[in-house]
């Protein structure tokens, strides 16, 4: 696929480094609408919780203790709502750095009327150090990472064997890990370094069907019209 205009540019623009102190992202400049930055300084000091080297009180966060599901990059937020509405019953902790994507998932928050999201915005590779608790999460979602497509850009993509390592380290046992992708190559890059991870097993032969539970994007529609591939990867950390 085409890079995205802007307006519905990728989800994730992350890359993983394990270097410390190397961020785990590429900041971009996006410009904030008049709804966005409403929601941000009306809605923030309650959604957005602010990053610490220590293990986050989720269950006072949330006002109760449901399973718990990370996504890291959500974007603009669209994808997150959708599944946050639909599934009430499960807490989601988007972590995402561009404050854009940040004051318009705030905006979809409140007119959704949505309690069970909150927000990071910090680099996803020192939340799930710092923040999450090994075995914690029921889910971590990795919806359309930037796929640097140049060879020599591969080293920033964000599914590297010492990142997958980690996110599988924080999942509890019987949690899963959803990568989704449209740029093919990617796509076979995730599905080795992930069958390489002995702490997780493929729940299909390769790649899975689509969740129920992921919507389609305007962008992965557009893209699905034009004949262009997308692929789900769901692998489980065995109970």
């Amino acid at each position: 696929m085409q890079d995205p205009d802007p307006s519905t540019r990728r989800p994730n623009d992350t890359e993983a480094r394990p270097v410390a102190g190397v961020r785990s992202f590429v900041t971009r400049a996006g410009r904030m609408g008049p709804g966005q930055q409403r929601a941000l300084a009306a809605l923030g000091p309650q959604f957005v919780l602010p990053f610490a080297r220590a293990v986050a009180d989720f269950d006072t966060a949330f006002g109760r203790r449901h399973p718990r599901i990370v996504e890291i990059g959500f974007g603009m937020g669209d994808a997150t709502a959708q599944i946050a509405a639909a599934l009430p019953g499960t807490d989601f902790i988007g972590v995402e750095v561009h404050v854009p994507g940040v004051g318009a998932l705030l905006k979809r928050i409140g007119e959704l009327g949505l309690n069970n999201v909150r927000i990071v915005q910090h680099d996803a590779v020192e939340v799930l150090e710092h923040m999450t608790a090994p075995a914690s999460l029921a889910g971590i979602h990795v919806f359309f990472p930037d796929p640097w497509h140049k060879k020599r850009h591969h080293k920033r993509r964000l599914i590297q064997p010492a990142f997958v390592a980690r996110l599988a380290s924080r999942l509890a046992p019987g949690g899963y890990l959803h990568c989704a992708t449209d740029w093919e190559p990617y796509a076979q890059q995730m599905l080795e370094v992930l069958s390489a991870e002995p702490a997780l097993v493929n729940t299909a032969a390769d790649f899975a069907p689509k969740p129920a539970y992921r919507p389609l994007t305007k962008f992965e529609n557009r893209g699905l019209k034009l004949g262009h591939g997308v692929w789900d990867l769901v692998f489980n950390r065995p109970s």
